[in-house]
């Protein structure tokens, strides 16, 4: 799982539930003090949530861009339903197209982190397959690549499939998260896998072992895309990640020091690299929609506790 550096949001970041025609979400929303230069949703890879972009928010707010983490559905504050058809990758690709078409403010740019990558990927693909005008204005994919994971992640999955059920997720901690760290971190890691719910977690974990190769799809949308990763990378390794990056004809970032998850090990070098990229693909000013309204307290739920 990956480790955010802390767990508290910053000033200026705000705890919500985001209010969609498939539901609420709850998110971090750091909102910049002047008018966006974009919008920017991040979406969380498995046994995550939106913390894992919490170190991301105040640097991509300071360069103008309102940035929205989200929990998936049955994610950490997120709620869930029993049962695993809510939860399948089209289902949560529609959940990432809802949340998208929530936030008002034209094309936003979206990112997402393993897991989060794969489900971003089908929403572009969702909307592109629908004939709806894209909802994206780019996609960054984060330590995700163009298919299952690689094999001894596959077994990882496949033994939580199999226990989970059968010990529960308390006992499935103690037996394989027994080495994380005391304190406020810890406290979190601990309390986020207990709020997952155990139906998502044996679903996206198939998601994972069976997702086909869908690159040769995504180049054909022509979406600017951006292939982001550590040095190392224990679900995909880094060979097939720069592959990958060719066949998108994508930019490609490794970020020197991190592994699996550059947005929480290293989050300076990672917003830099997602501002560099953004630059890039942005329209000139005097082309970029209107931006939309801050959110209110009457666009949304109560507070995520």
């Amino acid at each position: 799982m990956s480790r955010p550096p802390f767990c508290v949001p910053p000033t200026g970041v705000r705890a919500h539930r985001l209010a969609t025609r498939r539901g609420e979400f709850a998110v971090l929303d750091a909102v910049p003090a002047g008018e966006p230069a974009g919008t920017v949703l991040l979406v969380p890879g498995y046994t995550g949530s939106k913390e894992d972009f919490i170190a991301l928010l105040e640097p991509l707010a300071a360069a103008g861009y309102r940035s929205v983490a989200v929990d998936g559905r049955g994610q950490y504050e997120t709620a869930g339903t029993p049962g695993r058809k809510d939860y399948g990758l089209g289902a949560l690709a529609e959940d990432v197209l809802a949340q998208a078409d929530a936030l008002g403010a034209g094309p936003v740019h979206l990112v997402g982190h393993s897991l989060g990558g794969l489900i971003s990927r089908g929403a572009v693909l969702r909307a592109l397959a629908a004939g709806r005008p894209s909802p994206f204005a780019s996609l960054t994919l984060i330590a995700s690549g163009p298919g299952r994971v690689a094999r001894r992640q596959r077994w990882r999955a496949r033994a939580l499939r199999v226990g989970l059920p059968v010990l529960g997720a308390g006992r499935v901690w103690q037996v394989c998260y027994r080495g994380v760290e005391p304190g406020d971190v810890g406290a979190f890691l601990h309390r986020r896998w207990l709020a997952n719910v155990p139906d998502q977690l044996l679903a996206t974990g198939r998601t994972l072992r069976y997702e086909p190769d869908r690159v040769a799809r995504l180049a054909a949308a022509g979406l600017p895309v951006h292939v982001l990763s550590g040095e190392r990378d224990g679900a995909w390794p880094v060979p097939l990640l720069d592959r990958m990056a060719h066949r998108l004809s994508a930019r490609r970032t490794v970020i020197r020091g991190a592994e699996h998850s550059p947005n929480a090990e290293r989050p300076v070098e990672t917003a830099a690299a997602l501002l560099d990229f953004w630059k890039d693909t942005s329209p000139p000013a005097t082309e970029r929609p209107a931006a939309a309204p801050r959110p209110s307290a009457d666009g949304c739920a109560s507070p995520a506790r």
